[in-house]
């Protein structure tokens, strides 16, 4: 690729979002080259790509893992062509001083979709506090009352979806709070959306699925380039009750949703407007990385479509840039985890339209859930059990199938830290508005709660009531749209194209890694989906290369690849990489809907939060690199034997 002239380089982005060329530009070519005007928009995202590709690791392949430059060499290098990575520095100041244990463990954790609401000191803090006033309470508990998952618990409970949205239902002040924190978060008006705390992703699917009316608007319409285990849910219930489901297709081997088919499904060809379906779509995928332009919402709120729309793969703070007041689908979905690289636990958010409630039908839902702060949840259930319309469960069991149900795309999230027992208390860390309770109100356990927490209390002039320190959302707040989208962007696409220059030592000069979906782009998404490839073309099989991963301390995920398209020109590799999840079918096509559907291609998955630094992408690079030796997976298994004194198959 040519190198950048010095008039491009020279220019910079007004958004301060693109790299500047101040490191020895090369001259120009001629001193009469005119070059074509451009909006500042495509000139930024033309000058990113080309910065990108043309200064790391420029005209260089590696071929040997022992190769590789340095951390500090690499760091230094990337410091020069992303300038602008230093004005991210107090994500590195908040890493530190908030999210210590990443460095104690030594974990890049590569396996977080969602947002967080609490850092690791403060739950730490928490638990320390909670221990001390344990040990100086007069009246003696058995540590076994409390649960090991901080701040609070969930509840599952009964009920119809639709009467719950027109009526509303109980709700304790640490509710009320959450509910509050987490829509200003995420700029959703109490105005405009009902919000619903659901037990995690694929349950507010299935809600929808459960209420939305089928019986007179027949499709479902979904676009998703892998299998999410929260769609299937929505297409099984969906199709039970009446519905055709469709899906977009995706070109290989980039995966561009195929427009004119997806146009096609969407555009009614009726004059008389009526109501079509419903159309699910996630602003980017949480797999490839993809991001999908917007306009396809407009095109099917026009053509009498209701929106879905998938917010969970979203950055922490992509709903800044949004325009939810613009488009105003009738359904967002996003889910929220307790604290990134050591609870992976949490809840989901179903937010529905108030002009869309009526329309919906009514049937009873599960998957709906109460937050609970533990220590009430232990008083309550100690002294009455469960009562009323909320099915309180015991939390060693809860915490299984909390966990059990959170799936890292094909498979359970990965943590390098399993969650233990431990024997500290669960109060939530809460501040109580100092205005007393009025006689008569609230239960005799929520009294007892506020009078314990006494010393906690803060003024808080607008609610009123509880005042929930999420500190994770808190300094997503503080940190900014800009400052945590560039720096995703950096690392992600230095990582794509860093993958790109692993070879194999053969004659060919075989790529060791295969990317799918978009490579270097300016405004490609934090998640990156590739496999490994041995000397001999064949591909590594994605949980081997987890495994393998999870024994250095790389938390990664896995995926599946679906929906996908080929254009005649790629009928050879078709009839190559298609298979079943269970890794059956190589060579198989066929013109069967159902088959078509059950082939796709098993992918390694990492996504970046806004804590990655470089050492996270750096160690996942060199990592990889490691498959360059043809024999780096039978050492693993002989190391591994001397380690543990027993084999397992890998």
């Amino acid at each position: 690729m040519q190198s950048l002239g010095q008039n491009e380089a020279s220019l910079a982005c007004p958004q301060g979002c693109c790299p500047s060329l101040l490191f020895n530009p090369p001259p120009p070519q001629s001193q009469n080259t005119t070059t074509k005007p451009r909006n500042s928009s495509s000139e930024c995202r033309h000058s990113f790509v080309a910065t990108t590709a043309s200064y790391i690791f420029p005209n260089t392949k590696f071929t040997n893992h022992e190769s590789l430059p340095s951390l500090h060499e690499s760091f230094s290098e990337f410091k020069k062509v992303y300038p602008q990575y230093s004005e991210t520095d107090q994500v590195d100041h908040v890493r530190a001083k908030e999210y210590y244990h990443l460095s104690f463990s030594n974990q890049s954790c590569l396996d977080y979709i969602g947002i967080g609401l609490f850092s690791y000191y403060q739950r730490q803090h928490h638990r320390d506090t909670s221990k001390t006033q344990l040990a100086s309470s007069s009246t003696p508990q058995s540590p076994t009352q409390y649960s090991d998952i901080p701040f609070f618990s969930i509840s599952y409970k009964t009920g119809n979806l639709k009467t719950l949205l027109l009526h509303g239902g109980q709700e304790s002040e640490f509710e009320s709070a959450m509910k509050r924190r987490i829509m200003k978060f995420l700029n959703i008006s109490e105005n405009d959306y009902f919000m619903v705390f659901t037990a995690n992703r694929t349950s507010a699917f299935k809600l929808v699925a459960d209420s939305y009316p089928f019986q007179s608007s027949k499709k479902l319409l979904t676009v998703y380039d892998y299998e999410s285990e929260a769609v299937e849910a929505m297409i099984s219930c969906s199709e039970k009750r009446g519905a055709k489901a469709m899906s977009a297709e995706f070109s290989w081997s980039r995966l561009r949703i195929q427009s004119t088919k997806l146009r096609k499904m969407i555009v009614s060809k009726r004059k008389k407007k009526k109501k079509r379906g419903l159309f699910v779509f996630p602003l980017h995928s949480r797999v490839t990385g993809a991001r999908y332009p917007y306009l396809w919402m407009s095109i099917a709120q026009e053509n009498g479509w209701d929106v879905l729309i998938d917010a969970c793969a979203l950055g922490p703070k992509d709903m800044d840039s949004f325009g939810l007041s613009l488009f105003q689908p009738d359904f967002l979905i996003c889910s929220f985890y307790k604290v990134f690289g050591e609870n992976p636990s949490g809840f989901g958010c179903l937010f529905v339209k108030k002009s869309a409630i009526t329309a919906l039908e009514s049937s009873s839902c599960a998957g709906i859930v109460n937050l609970v702060p533990d220590r009430f949840l232990h008083q309550s259930s100690q002294e009455k059990g469960s009562s009323g319309n909320c099915k309180q469960k015991s939390l060693s069991s809860l915490q299984d199938q909390e966990l059990s149900s959170l799936n890292s795309f094909s498979g359970r999230i990965q943590t390098s830290q399993a969650l233990k027992v431990e024997e500290e208390s669960s109060e939530l860390q809460i501040m109580v508005a100092p205005a007393e309770p009025k006689e008569g109100s609230g239960s005799v356990e929520a009294k007892e709660l506020v009078e314990s927490l006494q010393n906690k209390k803060s003024r808080d002039g607008e609610s009123g009531g509880f005042n929930i320190e999420c500190r994770c959302l808190d300094q997503v707040d503080s940190l900014g749209l800009i400052v945590i989208t560039n720096r995703t962007r950096y690392l992600i696409n230095w990582l794509v194209n860093s993958m790109m220059k692993l070879k194999h030592p053969n004659a060919a000069g075989e790529p060791l890694v295969k990317i799918y979906g978009p490579k270097v782009k300016f405004d490609r998404g934090p998640a990156l989906a590739f496999n490994v490839f041995d000397w001999k073309g064949e591909k590594v099989e994605p949980v081997l290369v987890q495994k393998l991963a999870d024994r250095n301390n790389i938390s990664l995920s896995y995926g599946f690849l679906h929906h996908i398209w080929f254009a005649d020109k790629y009928s050879e590799d078709k009839g190559k990489v298609l298979q079943t999840k269970e890794g059956r079918g190589h060579g198989l096509t066929t013109n069967k809907k159902k088959d078509k559907d059950k082939l796709g291609v098993t992918v390694v998955t990492a996504a970046l939060s806004f804590l990655a630094n470089f050492e996270d992408v750096y160690k996942l690079w060199t990592f990889v690199a490691r498959f360059l030796d043809a024999d780096f997976v039978e050492k693993e298994r002989w190391r591994y034997t001397a380690l543990n004194q027993k084999t397992i198959e890998v």
